[in-house]
C-alpha cells in the first residue's frame, strides 16, 4: 500500500523488490584459528612440568588413567574445539540468513501474481485510450459532416481560404497604416480650415478617418461579403450595401473636401455650410488640392473595404466550419499519436520491469549456488580445522611426555604410548538435497518463462492497440471531399 492508501500497480511490485539487495550480510571474513603448539606449550608451561613431575617419577609407572597436566591439556584443546565450533555455528548461521533473504517464495509469487496484472492493466489503459480517441474521431466526422453539407448546400467545391496569423498581423497592420496616413493628411489639410489650428485639424482628422477606414472596413468584412452567398435575398443586400458604401465614400470625402475649402473666418456655422454647398454644387471644388484630398481619402477607402472584404473567405461562416474540422483532425491526430507513445512507455517500462525480474532470479540462483558451496566449504574447513586441533592436542601431549621420560627414573606409564583421539563434532542438517535444489532450478525456469510470456503478450497488446486505434478510422471513414 502506498501513502494514500492505493493498491501499488503491478508494474511498481516487481520493480520495489528488484531494487532491494540480493542478501541482507556482506561476505563473512573470519576464519577458525589454528593452534600454534609452541606458543601454547610455553603458554602452559608444558616443558617444565613435565620435568617437575618426571623428577618426581610421576605419574606412576602403574597409572592407568591421564595426570593433572594431560587432562589439562585436553581441556585447552576442548576448549579450543568448542570455540571453534561456535565459529563456525556462526557462520552456518550467516549463510542460512543469507539464503532466506534470497527470498524466492516471495519473488514467485509476487511474479505470477504481478506480471499477469502488468499485462491486464496495459490492456486497461489501451481500452481508456481507444474510447477516448473513439470520442474524438466522432467528434472530428461530425465536423466533417457539417463541413460537407454546408459546402454541398452552398455549392462550394474549394477548400476554404483560411487566414494565418502572419497574414491576419499583415492586413491588421495594413489597416493602421492607412489610418494613420489618414490622419495625418486629413490633420494638415483641415489645419488651414480649421478655427482651432493644427490640433483641430487633427480632431476632425481622427473623427473622419475613422469613419473613412473602419466604416470601409466594417462595411467590406460584413455586408458587401453578402454578394457571394448563394441566397439571392443575401446576395441583393450585398449588392445594395455595396453601393451605398460607394455613396457613402464619395459623400464623406467630398464633405472632407468642401470643409478644407470653408475659410476659418467664416461666420456662421461651417456644417450648415458644408451641407448647403454639397446639396447645391456638390462638385464645385475651386482648389486642385481638394481634388486630390476628395481622391486620398476615396483610394484609402477603397483599400480598407477591399482589406475587410478579403480579411476572411469571401463566403461567410465557410472558414469557421473549415477551422472547426481543421482542430478537430488535428487534435484526433495528436491525441492519438500520444497515446500509442504513452503506450510504448508502458510497454517499453513493464518489459524492462520482467527482464529485470529475471535475471534478477539468475542472479539470486548464482548467489544461491554460491552459498551453498560456500556452507560445503565452511563444514570441509571445519573438519580440518578439527584434523588440525587433534594433531595440536597429540603434539602437545608428546611435549610434556617426552619431558616427563627424561626426567624420570622409572619406567613411563603405559598411558604415555597411547595416542590422543579427539571427539569429532559433525554437523549434521540444513543442507538442501539436490531434490530440493532441482526444484528451485526448475521453479526459476517457469517463472522465467512466464515473464517472457507476459512480454510477448504485453507486444501483442500493443500491437492489437495500435490495430484498434486505426480502426476507428474505418468505423468513421474519413469523407472525401470533391
Amino acid at each position: 500500500m502506498n501513502p494514500s492508501g492505493k493498491r501499488q500497480s503491478a508494474l511498481a511490485r516487481i520493480m520495489g523488490f528488484l531494487s532491494q539487495p540480493v542478501h541482507h550480510y556482506q561476505p563473512a571474513t573470519n576464519i577458525f584459528l589454528d593452534l600454534n603448539v609452541d606458543r601454547l606449550a610455553d603458554e602452559m608451561r608444558i616443558v617444565e612440568q613435565g620435568r617437575e613431575r618426571g623428577a618426581q617419577n610421576h605419574p606412576a609407572s602403574d597409572a592407568q588413567t591421564l595426570d593433572d597436566i594431560e587432562h589439562q591439556i585436553i581441556e585447552r584443546i576442548e576448549r579450543h574445539k568448542q570455540d571453534s565450533h561456535s565459529i563456525y555455528l556462526d557462520h552456518l548461521h550467516t549463510y542460512d540468513e543469507r539464503v532466506t533473504a534470497l527470498s524466492f517464495e516471495e519473488r514467485f509469487a509476487t511474479i505470477q501474481q504481478a506480471a499477469p496484472e502488468a499485462v491486464g492493466d496495459f490492456r486497461a489503459e489501451a481500452t481508456v485510450g481507444r474510447d477516448e480517441l473513439f470520442a474524438l474521431r466522432r467528434r472530428l466526422n461530425e465536423s466533417e459532416i457539417e463541413r460537407d453539407s454546408f459546402r454541398a448546400r452552398h455549392r462550394i467545391e474549394r477548400p476554404a481560404r483560411l487566414a494565418s496569423p502572419g497574414k491576419i498581423i499583415l492586413k491588421v497592420g495594413i489597416l493602421a497604416i492607412l489610418f494613420v496616413i489618414e490622419v495625418i493628411v486629413n490633420g494638415s489639410f483641415l489645419a488651414n480650415a480649421n478655427i482651432g489650428g493644427l490640433l483641430g485639424g487633427l480632431v476632425q482628422a481622427v473623427v473622419f478617418a475613422a469613419l473613412n477606414i473602419l466604416a470601409s472596413f466594417l462595411c467590406g468584412m460584413v455586408l458587401i461579403r453578402l454578394v457571394n452567398r448563394r441566397n439571392y435575398f443575401l446576395k441583393l443586400i450585398g449588392v445594395l450595401s455595396c453601393l451605398a458604401y460607394l455613396a457613402l465614400a464619395v459623400v464623406l470625402n467630398l464633405t472632407l473636401a468642401h470643409l478644407r475649402e470653408i475659410p476659418p473666418t467664416i461666420s456662421g456655422d461651417v456644417g450648415q455650410e458644408v451641407l448647403h454647398r454639397l446639396q447645391t454644387a456638390p462638385h464645385a471644388l475651386t482648389d486642385i488640392n481638394s481634388w486630390v484630398f476628395f481622391s486620398i481619402g476615396l483610394i484609402f477607402s477603397l483599400v480598407a473595404m477591399v482589406d475587410g472584404l478579403m480579411f476572411f473567405d469571401p463566403y461567410i461562416g465557410y472558414a469557421g466550419l473549415e477551422r472547426r474540422w481543421l482542430d478537430a483532425s488535428n487534435q484526433f491526430a495528436r491525441v492519438r499519436s500520444e497515446l500509442i507513445d504513452r503506450l510504448r512507455d508502458i510497454r517499453e517500462d513493464c518489459t524492462e520491469a520482467m527482464n529485470g525480474a529475471a535475471r534478477d532470479l539468475s542472479v539470486r540462483r548464482g548467489e544461491y549456488d554460491s552459498l551453498l558451496q560456500g556452507r560445503g566449504r565452511l563444514a570441509q574447513r571445519f573438519s580440518q580445522h578439527q584434523n588440525q586441533t587433534e594433531q595440536a592436542g597429540r603434539a602437545l601431549l608428546e611435549i610434556y611426555r617426552e619431558a616427563n621420560r627424561r626426567a624420570r627414573s622409572t619406567p613411563a606409564p603405559s598411558t604415555f604410548s597411547r595416542s590422543y583421539s579427539m571427539e569429532r563434532i559433525i554437523y549434521a542438517g540444513g543442507e538442501p538435497d539436490s531434490t530440493a535444489r532441482e526444484h528451485l532450478r526448475q521453479m526459476i525456469a517457469e517463472t522465467q518463462e512466464l515473464l517472457n510470456q507476459q512480454i510477448k503478450a504485453i507486444h501483442a497488446a500493443f500491437d492489437d492497440a495500435v490495430k484498434t486505434y486505426r480502426e476507428i478510422d474505418e468505423l468513421l471513414p474519413e469523407k472525401k471531399s470533391g
